[in-house]
């Protein structure tokens, strides 16, 4: 593939064979916003990190909202669609196996959607402050696909039964589900990091053991 990729976006090599993380920012951000974090929780990993498409008020995201601040359900399917599509690119463009998905706020509810829109696109996701980002979704298969979600109690702007019902729609559709519920607001905290990074340390060495077992 030659030319310029369909998302505006950083690319950070990997030094060892760590998963990949795609990187995808809240409101307001861009393609740098969440290379340090990503670095963080895995240090050695190739990070991707798309800019949102979407505009509101001047700010980046990942895909709309109504004036009330619900989502638009359709846009989030395209969006959703779009951003895999350019997972299929990057993966070719730079040669890595599929992502694990490390999304914060719109970033992590975008993510959300692929999941269970696209499911085959990501290894899995650390979805921090997110919600369930579709009512109605079409079952998909995601057995064994490792996901962390990371809930604040005190969130103002996700709520945690919103948290909740991604969960258990995960749950339903197989996937291995780490939910967390932390004394912080919408903002990210050390202990994000630190469980985020135990996590996916633990899903590493899970993925690991399984390929010993079945090469």
């Amino acid at each position: 593939m030659t030319g310029p990729l369909s998302f505006i976006h950083r690319f950070e090599k990997g030094t060892d064979d760590s998963r990949p993380l795609l990187l995808l920012h809240g409101t307001g951000g861009d393609e740098n916003d969440l290379l340090p974090l990503g670095r963080m929780i895995a240090p050695n990993a190739a990070l991707l990190s798309p800019r949102g498409k979407v505009l509101e008020n001047g700010m980046a995201r990942f895909f709309r909202r109504f004036a009330d601040g619900s989502f638009d359900e359709d846009d989030v399917r395209r969006r959703a669609d779009e951003l895999a599509d350019f997972v299929g690119e990057a993966r070719i463009r730079y040669g890595i196996v599929a992502p694990i998905a490390l999304g914060y706020s719109n970033g992590a509810n975008t993510a959300a959607a692929i999941l269970l829109l696209r499911p085959q696109t990501l290894a899995g996701a650390m979805l921090l402050r997110a919600t369930l980002p579709l009512k109605g979704a079409v079952p998909v298969d995601l057995t064994g696909k490792p996901v962390f979600i990371a809930t604040g109690a005190n969130d103002p702007m996700i709520s945690s039964d919103g948290a909740a019902k991604l969960a258990t729609r995960l749950q339903q559709c197989g996937a291995a589900v780490e939910h967390r519920t932390l004394l912080s607001g919408h903002e990210l905290s050390q202990t994000d990091i630190s469980l985020a990074k135990q996590w996916l340390n633990a899903s590493h060495s899970g993925a690991r053991e399984a390929r010993a077992r079945d090469p």
